[in-house]
């Protein structure tokens, strides 16, 4: 325990109004602390905040470390190409680590073209690395070594024997090189890039800048002053090009909000961008009028819909583009509340200084978001921060460090086969079990599933119980496992046969013993239950399929050609149901992210303030024919397993549920709205 905070909870108690006052001011860290707790040192503060404000800790732990050490520890260094290349030779290689969004072919041939290095002089030559490209690779280094010129690799990362092989030896290799040779690298971070190549390199990155002004600006730049003023059609190309560079800004900077920005992460460039504008003025020049449909297919399906995989992440691209690409831009639009365009008839600079002078505060509400997904990120961003910050923590406890690993692990290695139930017997719930229907079927896929989680639950941890004791050789295994447990993390091998989860151990543990307790309620009786948590179960989906089954037998329609659709009750509580529905089934534990259930209007609302969730009623799933499915006045809204939504293209998501809206669908498809089945509070 640290010293110091021995009164800090009977205050607090004492005095809530002012310490909830403090606590609800938008940024806490700098204002000082109600009563005598203001003459606390600034890192005993840091541990308050973390407690109590933990969405600013990043921000508080920044302002911690210009104080204590000095600003140039908190301030990004600026990309600067020229100046690394000043550093590298002809033996030297410039390398780039990948970041999402940027382009150094652009860069360097920027660079080059001055200095006689381009592709038309033969003195430049471009490879993008991949299947069968290696000896292009090859041939285009060595030229460039014999006679002179630069060559850039891209995307090394990609052929990762190669790069170990070949490659590796050759920069090894690199005297008697050419005094106009140069060697360009790209790779995206990887394990795979050899030490050497890293250590004979110059390397640098360029991340996207941070802030929606400093993007917008960023993209805008890309345009020179005589390309903005070129078009015959001035004030619908300046109104375009503005736009999609504001529309460029808002995808790359809604990266930051995680899952609830994009399903997906894309690599969104300027070069998108600039082909983008192009494209319009070729447009408008062919057009007696705008053509905003096609203007919008082009954009939202090819230029930067060409990168989004994700079918839900595409429909975000075309609302935005619904919203901004119309005719109603050419007399000036809202892009989002305070921030209009710029009337045409500003100049290059006009536009950049508009910019600067018209964009202040940012919000998340810029981008269609809730303002609550500040705090979302935030809270993300210091959970990040200090699960890096303890990886790095060594595992065994010296003189004052606590627990060491090993006692740490046998602690919780116990507790947890104390709670572990034993297997479901199989054999007897087969027995019981009178009529396999459809239900029937998924709760003992379900009991199967789970019982294989119970029997590596135990066998791993008798496993590391013996080697602790001294009676096993500790293998890789075991020590992964008490690493886990000491870190108070799903131990690997775990995960593997669990479902997909987010939650720490402890949590983790707690929900896996509900879940356990839903098969255990069935097993009592093998109806089908009044209510299903949903989220309890390891595949949700075959449990739709089951109600899509069921109703479609007892129709006589065809299971192709059936839909699910959902139905929001009045009953907050799964208690409250006296029987199954005949329609389809009742379930429950589905968490609304990025917007509210308004029960008296029976449809979504938005958020309150600080309220990053909401417990939805009972909602009733049943399945009709195709061309039912689809509700008036209803959000398409997905549903996703837990709050990362989807960590590849197939894995993720459920189904779709329909939820009721008096408000517009593109509001949240902009909000990132979602169902998830289970989230980590």
């Amino acid at each position: 325990e640290m010293e110091g905070f021995d009164n800090l909870a009977s205050d607090i108690e004492g005095n809530s109004k002012r310490f909830k006052e403090w606590c609800e001011l938008e940024r806490p860290e700098e204002v000082p602390m109600p009563g005598e707790w203001k003459r606390m040192s600034d890192f005993h503060k840091l541990c308050i905040i973390r407690c109590l404000r933990p969405d600013r800790m990043a921000e508080a732990l920044s302002s911690f470390v210009k104080q204590m050490l000095d600003a140039k520890y908190t301030n990004a260094i600026s990309y600067n190409l020229p100046r690394s290349f000043a550093d590298a030779d002809n033996q030297t290689a410039v390398f780039f680590v990948l970041s999402p969004g940027s382009d150094p072919l652009r860069d360097v041939e920027t660079l080059g073209k001055p200095l006689g290095m381009s592709y038309d002089a033969s003195k430049l030559a471009n490879v993008s690395l991949g299947q069968g490209q290696e000896p292009i690779a090859e041939r285009a280094f060595e030229n460039a070594y014999k006679h002179g010129g630069w060559v850039v690799l891209q995307n090394i990362h990609l052929t990762p024997k190669w790069t170990t092989g070949w490659l590796e030896k050759r920069m090894d290799k690199m005297e008697g090189a050419h005094e106009d040779f140069r060697v360009f690298l790209t790779a995206e971070p990887s394990n795979e890039i050899p030490e050497s190549i890293l250590q004979n390199s110059v390397k640098l990155t360029n991340e996207p800048p941070e802030g929606l002004k400093a993007n917008l600006l960023r993209a805008f730049s890309s345009f020179s002053d005589e390309a903005f003023e070129a078009s015959s059609k001035q004030t619908e190309f300046k109104a375009i090009v503005f736009t999609l560079s504001f529309f460029h800004a808002v995808l790359i900077e809604r990266k930051k909000f995680g899952s609830m920005g994009w399903n997906m992460n894309y690599p969104f460039n300027l070069g998108d961008l600039v082909d983008s504008a192009q494209i319009a003025n070729n447009y408008l020049e062919a057009s007696p009028k705008v053509p905003w449909d096609d203007l919008k297919y082009i954009f939202g399906e090819i230029m930067y819909g060409g990168h989004v995989v994700d079918d839900w992440d595409r429909r975000l691209v075309n609302n935005y583009l619904s919203v901004y690409m119309k005719e109603e831009l050419l007399e000036g639009i809202e892009l989002f509340p305070g921030f209009n365009t710029p009337p045409s008839i500003l100049q290059y600079k006009g536009y950049v200084q508009y910019v600067e002078d018209e964009i202040k505060a940012e919000s998340p509400v810029a981008y269609g978001l809730h303002a609550n997904a500040e705090i979302s990120f935030r809270l993300n961003q210091a959970e990040n921060l200090f699960q890096n910050i303890q990886e790095l923590q060594p595992k065994a406890g010296g003189d004052g460090a606590g627990m060491s690993a090993q006692d740490k692990a046998k602690q919780v290695l116990d507790d947890i086969l104390e709670k572990v139930p034993e297997e479901f017997n199989m054999l007897e719930i087969l027995e019981g079990v009178q009529e396999r229907g459809p239900y029937q079927n998924v709760f003992l896929q379900e009991i199967e599933r789970m019982n294989m989680l119970i029997a590596e639950v135990r066998r791993s941890l008798t496993e590391l119980d013996l080697g602790l004791a001294g009676a096993l050789t500790i293998s890789d295994a075991m020590e992964t496992l008490m690493n886990s447990l000491f870190m108070d993390k799903v131990p690997p091998t775990w995960e593997k046969r669990a479902y997909p989860s987010l939650r720490p151990l402890a949590s983790w543990l707690a929900n896996f013993l509900e879940r356990c307790k839903q098969l255990a309620d069935w097993c009592s009786d093998f109806n089908v239950p009044k209510v299903t948590w949903l989220s309890g179960l390891f595949n949700p989906q075959s449990f739709l399929t089951a109600v899509m089954q069921t109703t479609a037998r007892r129709n006589e329609w065809a299971l192709d050609k059936t839909v699910i659709q959902t139905e929001v009750t009045k009953r907050m509580n799964p208690e409250d149901v006296a029987q199954p529905s005949r329609d389809g089934a009742f379930v429950h534990g589905l968490v609304l992210e990025g917007a509210r259930w308004d029960e008296k209007a029976n449809c979504l609302d938005e958020s309150r303030p600080k309220e990053l969730f909401y417990n939805m009623p009972v909602m009733l799933i049943k399945a009709v024919t195709a061309e039912r499915g689809e509700a008036r006045d209803s959000y398409q809204c997905p549903v996703y397993k837990v709050q990362k939504r989807k960590w590849s293209p197939t894995e993720g998501f459920v189904f779709t549920a329909n939820l009721r809206t008096k408000a517009s669908t593109t509001k949240w498809v902009l909000a990132g709205v979602a169902l998830l089945l289970d989230v980590v509070r």
